[in-house]
């Protein structure tokens, strides 16, 4: 079975994430110093990007003095999915996606946008999960200053080139492990409450191939997911 055939998978929770209603209200200020969170051992890469994907919903995600909540991803698999862009093999732009699993990949899009993906694929496969959007939590005051065109919080890191901008995260993080150069993704720290919004998933945004499959993971509800298609009827 192709890895592209997830249609008839029911939208499962992920690992870190949980429904709507447990969170308690977010700050409208700076929340304090980066907390820094354990790392996702190895072995939470090394599965199928999709359901990487899916659990990487309310992760916490820091680079320097900035941090937030993962609430928006997109799975990208390997030569079987035509959006990706490990489709046509390893080329020089995509080899990182065939590599170590939970390394970042980093690349630039429009001529000025980057996009933060994290390597992630079973043994012998390749693919990369798209971290598209954040719920900013910490170097809210950072943040605006690289955003000086944002006048909302809610749309700081709303998007992936927005994310990118926000945290400064750019080319030079490309191929490393994450838990290098200040780059971390785990679990929430000590302190830090679980993002509102129910987990669900979508086909992918903005595509013009394998538009319909449903690789977009997001907790509805949650006000500083990007836009995009509708949410999937969940199965019984």
């Amino acid at each position: 079975m192709s890895r592209l055939q997830t249609r008839d998978a029911p939208p499962e929770r992920g690992q870190a994430a949980t429904g709507a209603g447990s969170a308690s209200p977010l700050p409208s200020h700076d929340a304090g110093p980066v907390c820094l969170s354990e790392e996702f051992p190895p072995a939470f890469y090394l599965r199928e990007t999709a359901e990487v994907a899916r659990d990487l919903l309310g992760a916490w995600l820091s680079h320097g003095q900035t941090a937030g909540v993962i609430v928006e991803t997109e799975a990208y698999l390997g030569c079987e999915d035509p959006a990706s862009h490990a489709f046509r093999g390893p080329t020089p732009r995509a080899r990182v996606m065939f590599g170590e699993p939970g390394s970042a990949y980093v690349y630039l899009i429009y001529g000025n946008h980057h996009c933060f993906n994290v390597v992630a694929h079973p043994p012998g496969c390749a693919g990369a999960v798209l971290v598209r959007a954040l719920e900013p939590r910490v170097g809210l005051d950072l943040m605006r200053a690289r955003r000086a065109s944002c006048r909302t919080r809610q749309a700081l890191a709303q998007g992936p080139g927005r994310l990118c901008q926000a945290l400064g995260i750019d080319r030079t993080l490309n191929g490393i492990r994450l838990g290098e150069e200040e780059l971390h993704c785990g679990p929430l720290p000590p302190g830090q409450t679980r993002p509102p919004g129910r987990p669900r998933r979508s086909p992918r945004v903005g595509l013009t191939r394998a538009v319909h499959e449903p690789l977009r993971f997001f907790l509805e509800g949650n006000p500083h997911v990007s836009r995009g298609p509708s949410a999937l009827p969940e199965l019984p």
